[in-house]
């Protein structure tokens, strides 16, 4: 048996955050969607979702058609069974992960970010699996006592924490 391996990369919509994860089953489309529109109002997103048996279709919801769209895309490129992509705008992923991690369909998540991604992506003659994610970049060095000043304080402009 032969492993081929794919780096995937993630177009992210200007302005958007993008959450990867594993699901299980084909209501996870609905039950995503209605875990979003119930948290943070006004959100706007797009998800998409690849079945892994049965037709085996890419199962899509949304508000917003640009990130309908780039979700499709950017599902279809990763071509693994039972993984989700969802854009997301007007939140971030603190916003709702914790709603994500109570929908029942959901495995795991593998990224949220709107940092650049890369999806590292392993073929076999059954199928495609996503076995890891590159988010960001390397870190440069270690935080100076500046630097965790500028963090606290940023943390306090933006209004999560007091």
């Amino acid at each position: 048996m032969n492993i081929k391996l794919h780096v995937v990369p993630v177009k992210i919509p200007q302005g958007a955050n993008v959450i990867i994860g594993r699901s299980h089953f084909i209501k996870t489309v609905e039950d995503i969607y209605e875990a979003l529109v119930t948290s943070v109002l006004g959100i706007k997103f797009g998800l998409a979702f690849n079945e892994a048996s049965g037709k085996r279709l890419i199962r899509y919801e949304g508000n917003d058609d640009e990130l309908v769209k780039a979700a499709v895309e950017t599902a279809l490129n990763i071509g693994a069974g039972h993984i989700f992509v969802l854009f997301i705008r007007n939140a971030y992923p603190i916003n709702i992960l914790n709603q994500l991690k109570n929908v029942q369909e959901i495995v795991s998540l593998y990224v949220a970010t709107a940092n650049p991604v890369e999806v590292i992506v392993a073929e076999t003659d059954q199928g495609r699996a996503v076995i890891g994610v590159v988010d960001g970049y390397t870190p440069l060095g270690v935080e100076s006592d500046e630097d965790k000043k500028e963090r606290r304080e940023f943390l306090r402009k933006i209004g999560y924490k007091m």
